[in-house]
């Protein structure tokens, strides 16, 4: 455990929490591999009374794909435990854009929550458009595993032809059992290469986000605390948005990268793995 803080110290900022909010891959697994520490972390939280919320930046699978996950990991996942940064992008187009039309660069189960949201579309689930006229008011783009060269070239066409550009998250890379592999703000960088326009990003650490969590849990940022992996999304969420943020060094993130950050992305304390916040708030 590397912190500025004593472990009695931690101990009591831990206790004091309500909602426990944690990303995902890196966190509390890595790819198709659970961590045991995590489970009974979180099964520990459960029976002392506290909230649990897993909160994802992969907006590539839908929720009943990660509710599948999460139940055959072990996690015993409960209904509103999730969230991902496709749900936070919706929630927006619902709100500020209703009625807009959108070319999504994504996934077709991101397809599918975008069509389950009321999201006016313009493309098919795999990208091809509905009508060759047809031009969108917004391209979204995602980590889209399925990515083709014809929908890296709408995207890139519409938004030079003036729609809007919003991405889900802004993850350059996405950890697996084998290494990282080309996430969200990778696709985002070659489409703003090409274009010259930056989106505008949701997810971690965007403030849409921290509000979203508050208002579906009804859980005030001072009663929160986050962990995860990385420390531009996970860590930078807490820091710019008053919620305690602890680094886990199970995923992403390394020491040399902690001591490199600024001071908007370090976070309150670091442990080696979740497993240490059991032993600390539980004994286990």
């Amino acid at each position: 455990m590397e912190n500025n803080m004593t472990k009695e110290q931690l101990k009591a900022l831990l206790a004091s929490k309500k909602l426990f909010v944690f990303d995902m891959d890196g966190t509390i697994y890595l790819g198709g591999i659970p961590f045991d520490f995590a489970r009974s972390f979180i099964r520990n939280l459960r029976a002392s009374g506290r909230q649990v919320l897993f909160f994802t930046n992969n907006a590539s699978h839908s929720h009943t794909f990660y509710y599948s996950k999460l139940a055959r990991m072990g996690f015993e996942p409960q209904d509103g435990e999730l969230m991902t940064s496709g749900d936070v992008t919706a929630a927006f187009l619902n709100t500020h854009r209703a009625g807009k039309s959108v070319y999504l660069l994504g996934t077709p189960e991101l397809w599918d929550e975008f069509t389950r949201a009321g999201i006016p579309m313009i493309c098919g689930r795999d990208g091809s458009l509905t009508d060759p006229s047809a031009r969108p008011d917004i391209v979204v783009t995602s980590f889209d595993t399925t990515l083709t060269y014809e929908k890296l070239t709408n995207a890139c066409t519409f938004i030079r032809e003036g729609a809007e550009y919003l991405s889900t998250h802004p993850d350059f890379n996405c950890p697996t059992e084998t290494g990282f592999i080309p996430d969200s703000g990778a696709i985002a960088a070659a489409v703003t290469a090409s274009t010259g326009v930056t989106p505008t990003y949701f997810g971690k650490p965007y403030p849409e986000t921290a509000e979203m969590i508050c208002s579906i849990t009804g859980y005030a940022k001072e009663e929160m605390c986050l962990f995860g992996d990385r420390l531009y999304t996970d860590i930078a969420t807490g820091k710019r948005h008053g919620i305690t943020a602890i680094l886990v060094l199970s995923g992403e993130s390394t020491l040399e990268d902690v001591a490199a950050a600024d001071e908007s992305e370090r976070p309150d304390a670091i442990l080696e793995n979740l497993g240490e916040a059991d032993q600390l708030l539980f004994g286990c």
